[in-house]
């Protein structure tokens, strides 16, 4: 029966249904506003779970499709469809948002509704971005999802907040810009807006450059590469902590999805051709930005830094054209949803006790604050790579397919896993190890059972894929070898 509903459409539409709903109500009846966000976000994460239990794993294309006229003058459709690449990023999407709702429950306290309400209909249009087969639909979600990030951190961010989401819209605007330019070309081509059309469209090589580099610096600023990366610590500084939470564990993955969806299947004679650079500033990312970490001060910084790092595993793996480096890649970036969502609610249930990101003003929180000091130990070592944790697979294999490329790339990135372990326990020692530092660090409340619930949910997910992963590469590993296939055999 669930087979003849259109689950992703419900997926779309119920949370920005959900979301209108709660800015009309508006803030009368806050603790009923927190309900009905968790009620449609509970109801998302329903609809989309058919999505994996009733998934093929044997077949590489699109399921789950649909499939209706929408503007018949531009032949551009609403074409809806998943396969093993986006189906797990439509579940790690639904999955994080009833997390950050419920998170939201007692940190915010100022315009509830509107809070909440962002982030349901921001669940809506990065689903939507996830699932779009039509160009046209694509890329409206890709620039939809400017408007409520933008309202979150300039609305409950912190003091800086406008500077930050000037800077965070600007820089993805440009990259918005270009990949419109490029849908115009693609559309002035084929006729038409579906991303299997310009997948079959024969294209010479300088063509395909232009393209590559165009399609390259709109998805290099989303996750981002250096040295396009400077707006990401800005914006996670000032972003309240629902905010950095999604911003880190997807909104930065649009960025590889990208790669996936247009870079890799519609120019693969110039993806192959410019992979050195690519990977070259990947590896940059990997090492230099790590180092980076490790000066941080402000605990939302070196998260931010460390997400830079770990993201530069996803392009690295994306761009070795073999199908363990990019099922490595996608691993690496459900893992780091995970961890990285893990990592900033940390920082949030500190930053609510003591209004204060600076690791100076820490020290002996675990004398206080023990259970909070465990699960917080475990979410670092899963984000130093900890073998048994979600962060050891998508690293690993990513290290792993390197060496089958090059000796050098693969020892290069793996200095990562050094540096990781230093800024990631460094930054740990100073906050929770120690003697109390303060009066107010003395007074220090333990996890409560909400915070208790969303991070030991989040420990169970990082635990479980480290332990066991293969649920995730069996659903993906078709598409990969499908879209690898497409790759290796060029348009030339």
């Amino acid at each position: 029966m669930l087979s003849n509903l259109p689950l992703l459409s419900l997926a779309i539409w119920l949370p920005v249904l959900g979301g209108v709903g709660l800015l009309v109500s508006g803030d009368l009846l806050v603790t009923r506003a927190r309900w009905l966000a968790l009620g449609f976000a509970l109801l998302t994460l329903a609809v989309t779970l058919p999505l994996y239990c009733q998934f093929d794993s044997t077949f590489a294309g699109m399921q789950f499709e649909e499939f209706r006229p929408w503007i018949s003058a531009l032949n551009a459709n609403y074409h809806l469809g998943v396969d093993g690449i986006a189906m797990p990023l439509v579940l790690l999407t639904s999955a994080m948002t009833v997390l950050v709702v419920i998170a939201a429950w007692s940190s915010v306290q100022q315009q509830v509704a509107k809070y909440l309400a962002s982030f349901l209909i921001m669940e809506g249009i990065m689903i939507g971005l996830f699932s779009s087969q039509d160009g046209l639909l694509f890329y409206m979600f890709w620039e939809a999802m400017l408007i409520p990030m933008f309202l979150i951190i300039g609305i409950w961010g912190g003091a800086n907040r406008v500077y930050a989401t000037i800077k965070f819209f600007l820089y993805t605007f440009l990259g918005s810009v270009l990949l419109l330019i490029c849908l115009i070309y693609l559309y002035l081509q084929t006729g038409s807006f579906a991303l299997a059309d310009y997948h079959a469209l024969a294209l010479d090589l300088p063509t395909q450059r232009l393209l590559f580099i165009a399609f390259f610096i709109a998805f290099a600023v989303k996750i981002p590469m250096w040295p396009v990366h400077t707006w990401l610590p800005d914006a996670h500084v000032e972003a309240p902590t629902g905010g950095s939470v999604i911003l880190a564990a997807i909104m930065l993955k649009m960025g590889g999805y990208g790669f996936l969806r247009w870079n890799l299947p519609i120019t693969p004679d110039a993806s192959q051709d410019l992979a050195g650079v690519v990977i070259l500033l990947s590896l940059i990312a990997i090492v230099y930005i790590g180092a980076v970490a490790l000066v941080q001060q402000d605990m939302k910084k070196l998260i931010a830094y460390s997400s830079i790092s770990h993201m530069g595993f996803v392009t690295l793996g994306l761009f070795l054209f073999s199908v363990q480096g990019v099922e490595a890649a996608m691993a690496q970036m459900v893992s780091h949803g995970f961890i990285s969502g893990a990592l900033f609610l940390c920082i949030g249930v500190l930053y609510d006790r003591m209004h204060s990101r600076e690791i100076s003003d820490y020290g002996g929180v675990a004398n206080t604050m023990p259970v909070f000091a465990a699960l917080m130990m475990f979410f670092a070592l899963a984000n130093a790579g900890l073998p048994g944790t979600s962060g050891f697979i998508g690293e690993f294999l990513v290290i792993l397919a390197a060496f089958k490329v090059s000796f050098w790339y693969a020892t290069i990135a793996a200095t990562s896993l050094v540096l990781g372990a230093a800024y990631t326990l460094w930054m740990y020692k100073r906050v929770l190890f120690g003697e109390v530092a303060s009066d107010k660090v003395a007074v220090l409340k333990d996890l409560h059972w909400r915070e208790s619930l969303v991070l030991g949910l989040l420990a169970v997910a990082v635990l479980g894929m480290g332990l066991y992963p293969n649920p995730l590469f069996e659903v993906m590993h078709q598409s990969v070898e499908s879209l690898m296939t497409h790759v290796s055999t060029g348009k030339l």
